[in-house]
């Protein structure tokens, strides 16, 4: 099996021995070095339109209970996705608080309502995490749900923070890449990304970021989590595709640290080397964590999905996908409606249409 991480047991205080975990290239560049740099930009340098002049649309979501026997995505915020699975619910990086932050009081905050409140989630079958950053994991929310979970589903290291948090060690699962786990009919299978960790100044890639596959008899699913453009796509999509349909980061970029988030057309060279066949775009119009124009990311990704004749599916936040019509959707058909292009200020509008098809 590929080994990305050191990792070990100390047999005597039955405790991990921690980091640091390392990405497969050589050399990754988190920006680290840039920070004076990075927050220079964010205090001097003015970007339109960084979050949405008008109110976001969000469909308000009422989950019964129990899951219907129909399989289902629900996107709830930036990379916050229900997953309705063999009449169970499952959850993918749960971000219920208002900033994706350690404090609540100051840091990026969501601009648009949530389509589902955390006390109205109901019992779920499992939370996947996909790495310890704060718009990722969020600590109120794991306390919040632990009670309505049974299993937590975690890239190794990342267990020790539940375990802190309160959440029983008997309800963790901690996977390396390429590990797996089975459980409702589901196969999880965690999968590397190029990205880092950490919470604070001095625990660097001292827990695991990973992807996660995700299989059962009807479909074949992947989450991108967070992550640079790598040959690791490729290697996926090998092993473990092709994919009905891929969840994949797209928003937050910049080039100083380009090797830990993707461009838009990055995000679909990736969906392809992942062999997928319909696209969900996550981690954007959510969070200000970027120098980009909120929309950005859905724009320059649905000229780049045109170009290359890819089913793209940006439905609003808590917009039901049934996934068995998903998968089954023919190339470059229209499925959702672009509910984010009647936002889009005249001049790009105009821009889209006429400059950004020619120069693809």
């Amino acid at each position: 099996m590929f080994k990305s991480v050191c990792w070990q047991q100390n047999a005597e205080m039955a405790q991990p021995v921690r980091g640091p975990f390392k990405n497969q290239a050589a050399k990754v560049d988190s920006g680290d070095g840039k920070i004076g740099a990075i927050l220079w930009r964010y205090l001097t340098e003015t970007v339109a339109d960084k979050t949405p002049a008008q109110v976001l649309p969000v469909q308000r979501m009422q989950l019964p209970a129990q899951a219907g026997a129909d399989d289902r995505l629900y996107k709830i915020s930036h990379s916050t996705v229900l997953l309705q699975l063999n009449s169970h619910y499952w959850l993918l990086d749960p971000v219920f608080s208002k900033r994706a932050s350690p404090s609540q009081l100051v840091g990026p905050a969501r601009f648009h309502s949530l389509p589902l409140e955390l006390a109205e989630v109901p019992e779920l079958a499992g939370i996947i995490i996909s790495h310890d950053h704060y718009d990722h994991l969020d600590k109120a929310s794991i306390q919040a749900l632990e009670a309505r979970t049974a299993l937590f589903i975690v890239p190794l290291g990342v267990d020790q923070h539940l375990r802190d948090w309160g959440v029983p060690a008997a309800k963790i699962v901690a996977l390396d890449w390429w590990q797996q786990h089975q459980s409702k009919g589901v196969t999880f299978t965690a999968t590397p990304t190029q990205h880092f960790s950490g919470r604070g100044l001095f625990d660097k890639n001292q827990t695991l970021w990973a992807s996660w596959a995700i299989k059962t008899d009807q479909l074949n699913l992947y989450f991108s989590g967070d992550s640079g453009y790598f040959s690791g796509f490729a290697e996926i999509g090998r092993r473990l595709g092709p994919f009905d349909l891929t969840l994949i980061e797209t928003g937050a970029y910049d080039d100083m640290w380009s090797d830990i988030h993707m461009q838009p057309e990055q995000s679909l060279r990736a969906h392809l080397d992942l062999r997928g066949k319909v696209m969900i775009p996550v981690h954007n119009s959510s969070f200000d964590l970027a120098m980009h124009p909120w929309y950005e990311p859905l724009l320059r990704l649905s000229v780049a999905a045109s170009a290359y004749q890819v089913p793209l599916l940006t439905p609003m936040f808590g917009q039901p996908v049934l996934l068995s019509e998903s998968a089954k959707i023919n190339q470059a058909e229209p499925v959702t409606e672009q509910w984010w292009r009647q936002l889009l200020p005249a001049e790009v509008t105009a821009a889209d249409e006429i400059l950004l098809p020619q120069s693809l």
